[in-house]
């Protein structure tokens, strides 16, 4: 079983609410019905997270086309549930695309939601953290589950992902460190669709490469991203990264529109906290520039 405190929009890290057309930028916050939500493991742990849904007209949640189940970057380098692609994804696209977005701290990893139960286990216990995460989607009737694996992510996602209730998965930045080629064959067996965002300029697996290691899984689509990094840094990147998302888990809804006309809100916090080695913060500070 698993619980969940409301918390709606706006959030809690933004400054003032905003209306009009305006430009979404990296810390725009869009509209959403927004809940403090704990998992709980199959060993007993009780794992922090937040579920962004679409905001219905009487300001409750509304029922979302698709569920993204977010699996983070490597938390003994800073990866947590806040990581910046997913915070942006949980703050633009149940108002943009009308996804879900799950976003939770794996056992032992801490964000400003708080601290994750257990600690790290280089990807070993952490399936029992997947399993929490795609039980909760499901039992709270979230459709069209899709997973969203980021770095450290991706090999959760290939090790721990084949569930019957996942649709497919997304891969960005994959460095197919601690997954195998065995895991590769099981995920080719069991035929969902998985998509591969590899950077041009990648610290860990590059397009070409990648192309050949994922050639194992014939339903595999690999993209490379010209001139993107392992972190994503930069508005432009985070645009391709959430357009290509969207573009596959809800066909013929992207591109994004890059304007919103309505009430948003700015972050202001809580944006401080290093990601894979690079510093979030700044990271947001040159998007803004970008």
């Amino acid at each position: 079983m698993s619980t969940t405190t409301p918390t709606p929009d706006p959030a809690t890290d933004a400054g003032a609410t905003t209306a009009g057309p305006t430009q979404i930028r990296s810390l725009t916050v869009l509209p959403a019905y927004r809940e403090d939500v704990e998992l709980h493991t199959a060993d007993g742990l009780t794992l922090v997270g937040e579920l962004a849904r679409p905001l219905g007209p009487d300001g409750g949640p509304a029922t979302p086309a698709a569920t993204l189940v977010t699996l983070h970057p490597l938390p003994t380098h800073g990866g947590y549930m806040d990581s910046h692609v997913y915070r942006k994804a949980a703050w633009r696209l149940p108002a943009l695309a009308d996804l879900a977005v799950l976003r939770f701290n794996t056992r032992g990893t801490s964000s400003p939601r708080g601290t994750s139960e257990g600690s790290f286990d280089e990807g070993r216990g952490e399936r029992f953290d997947v399993a929490a995460a795609i039980e909760y989607a499901e039992f709270h009737d979230l459709p069209r589950r899709w997973l969203v694996g980021w770095s450290f992510g991706t090999e959760l996602a290939l090790m721990h992902g084949h569930d019957p209730s996942v649709e497919g998965a997304i891969l960005l930045s994959p460095p197919l460190h601690r997954a195998s080629d065995a895991d590769l064959d099981a995920w080719a067996e069991f035929g969902r669709p998985l998509v591969v965002l590899v950077p041009e300029l990648d610290d860990y697996l590059r397009p070409d490469e990648a192309r050949a290691r994922f050639a194992r899984v014939p339903q595999a689509e690999v993209i490379g991203v010209d001139g993107a990094k392992h972190l994503w840094v930069g508005e432009p990147a985070v645009r391709r990264v959430l357009d290509e998302v969207v573009a596959h888990v809800l066909p013929g809804h992207a591109p994004l529109p890059t304007t919103w006309d309505g009430p948003s809100t700015t972050a202001t916090t809580g944006t401080g906290t290093p990601v894979d080695g690079a510093d979030d913060e700044r990271g947001d500070a040159r998007e803004e520039d970008a």
